[in-house]
């Protein structure tokens, strides 16, 4: 199915501490219940992202961009479900709460041009929060849409509903 959508997360593992192993641990389904508290509630998911994008803009990718990731789980944009099937996710090292880093915005605006110059038939943007409202927040009121919007050149109607 063509990719149509891009997805922008914000993740940490443990929650609110960047730079360790956890994200990558838990996307390559290796993290350690024993490591902290909060991986035995979350041990025994199956998830994954395209590209996970860390705070001092290394960008590490998980999923061929032709091939499926699971990481929108129950969604929907512009009336469509599933949205796992048509798009491609980011995750951002970060919380709802603290704002993301220069390196990320400009490592992010890069890889989102050559992700519309790759596909075409993208046709948006999205947060998971718009995706998947009432079950998600992410990437939360510390991304900066218009700032992003504007730096990377993405076309207004990418963001219409």
């Amino acid at each position: 199915m063509p990719v149509e959508l891009v997805v922008l997360h914000n993740i940490s593992l443990p929650p609110g501490r960047f730079g360790g192993p956890g994200v990558e641990q838990l996307f390559t389904n290796r993290i350690d219940p024993d490591q902290h508290p909060f991986y035995r509630e979350i041990a025994g998911l199956r998830v994954s992202a395209h590209f996970f994008l860390r705070r001092d803009g290394t960008l590490v990718q998980f999923v061929s961009c032709r091939q499926r990731a699971w990481h929108a789980g129950v969604s929907r944009w512009r009336g469509r479900e599933k949205c796992n099937d048509f798009s491609i996710g980011i995750e951002i090292e970060g919380t709802d709460e603290r704002p993301y880093t220069q390196r990320q915005y400009a490592r992010l605006r890069g890889l989102v041009a050559l992700l519309a110059a790759a596909f075409p038939s993208i046709g948006g943007v999205a947060g998971h929060s718009e995706i998947a409202p009432g079950r998600k927040t992410d990437p939360g009121p510390s991304f900066d849409w218009a700032r992003f919007m504007r730096e990377a050149g993405v076309p207004r109607a990418w963001r219409a509903p």
